[in-house]
């Protein structure tokens, strides 16, 4: 079976939501899930019940900054942690690749190009791999077999309603 690139982009809510569904659902039907959560400290409440369910998940540590918060050393320190956790990734045997936030990890210099290009365009011929995120990068956009583009059209948080566990995180 040939693995298919999918790749849930946009500004709206449920990129990761729709990329975790799919996670699930490999789960249910035995296949081996690897989840990278790029920009990202590790507690979000997917996490957990995923890896209960079998899923290898790398993703940052607490207390990680947003990258316009950061300076130039913790951004060289959080860009040498998203390479090697995408690293790790590659070295995990898995039927699906979930690249959480790979195309902010990209546009925002975090992620090797050269290695992220590697993880989509050279993977073993079985692997099905997902990506998320905000404005991907155009080869991104050309290599996904499935393209679907989450657009915001109302948010809570517009409204001052700061995000929630269990539904934003």
């Amino acid at each position: 079976m040939k693995g298919l690139v999918h790749l849930y982009c946009g500004d709206g809510k449920g990129k990761t939501t729709a990329a975790m569904g799919l996670a699930l659902r490999a789960l249910g039907a035995g296949l081996r899930v690897t989840v990278v959560q790029f920009l990202k400290d590790g507690q979000s409440s997917e996490l957990d019940p995923l890896r209960r369910l079998g899923a290898v998940v790398y993703s940052g540590q607490p207390g990680m900054k947003f990258v316009f918060q950061m300076n130039e050393v913790e951004k060289a320190a959080a860009r040498q942690e998203q390479n090697d956790l995408l690293c790790r990734a590659l070295d995990t045997p898995c039927d699906l690749l979930v690249l959480d936030e790979a195309c902010a990890a990209l546009s925002l210099g975090m992620v090797e190009e050269a290695l992220l290009r590697r993880a989509v365009l050279d993977r073993p011929a079985g692997r099905e791999i997902c990506l998320t995120g905000r404005d991907p990068a155009p080869w991104l956009r050309e290599a996904a077999d499935y393209l679907t583009e989450i657009r915001c059209l109302r948010h809570p948080y517009d409204a001052g309603v700061p995000a929630r566990r269990g539904v934003e995180f």
